[in-house]
């Protein structure tokens, strides 16, 4: 089974919070490359400093975290796998 590749909603949550990367990165006091590899899902930052950049931008930090595939609709509830 594979697992799921891990995204982020960075480049939304700044954008609904009119902040840009440079800010965010002077902040963080990371390379703003870093926070674009971020941005695009090229890379991923951690668990804690997802949660640093939700404390900045005053938001949840699932604002930030993308879900890990679709919701189940209720037509797949329904298939009998047995």
């Amino acid at each position: 089974m594979m697992t799921p590749k891990i995204k982020n909603r960075l480049k939304v949550a700044l954008a609904v919070s009119e902040k840009t990367n440079k800010w965010l990165a002077k902040l963080l006091g990371k390379d703003e490359k870093t926070v674009s590899k971020w941005c695009t899902n090229k890379s991923q930052p951690s668990l804690e400093t997802l949660g640093k950049i939700a404390l900045l931008l005053q938001i949840d930090i699932r604002e930030v975290i993308a879900p890990l595939g679709k919701p189940v609709n209720k037509k797949q509830q329904e298939v009998n796998y047995g």
